[in-house]
């Protein structure tokens, strides 16, 4: 059931996006809309250092190392994460830039009721 007084279908945003934003946010979403790749950057974003390698992240999954590798580079390609290469291992890092585009995705300028 919706709210009283919201109509079916209420814009997230008080503005369209344009062709130019959608272009910008859509290779973003991409890579997000995979359940691996989804909860690697949540592990990144609420690790105590705010980064990690593939060896930190290699327990929380049924995976090999490699595929989690590739999940990383697919976030990495797309913009979302930061990386650093120390000695063997590569670390992590959330880009915030990168989500904040697309946290503006959802901001309503509305105030919550």
């Amino acid at each position: 059931m919706s709210e009283p007084g919201l109509a079916c279908c209420t814009p997230l945003s008080g503005t369209a996006m344009s062709a130019e934003q959608a272009e910008q946010v859509a290779p973003l979403l991409k890579a997000l809309a995979d359940p691996v790749r989804l909860r690697l950057v949540s592990l990144i974003a609420s690790s105590a250092s705010g980064e990690a390698c593939v060896c930190d992240l290699n327990d929380a999954f049924e995976l090999t190392q490699a595929t989690i590798s590739h999940h990383l580079k697919v976030l990495h390609s797309a913009g979302l994460l930061d990386r650093e290469k120390r000695g063997v291992w590569v670390y992590y890092a959330v880009r915030p830039t990168a989500f904040s585009a697309v946290a503006s995705l959802f901001e309503t300028g509305r105030v919550p009721a």
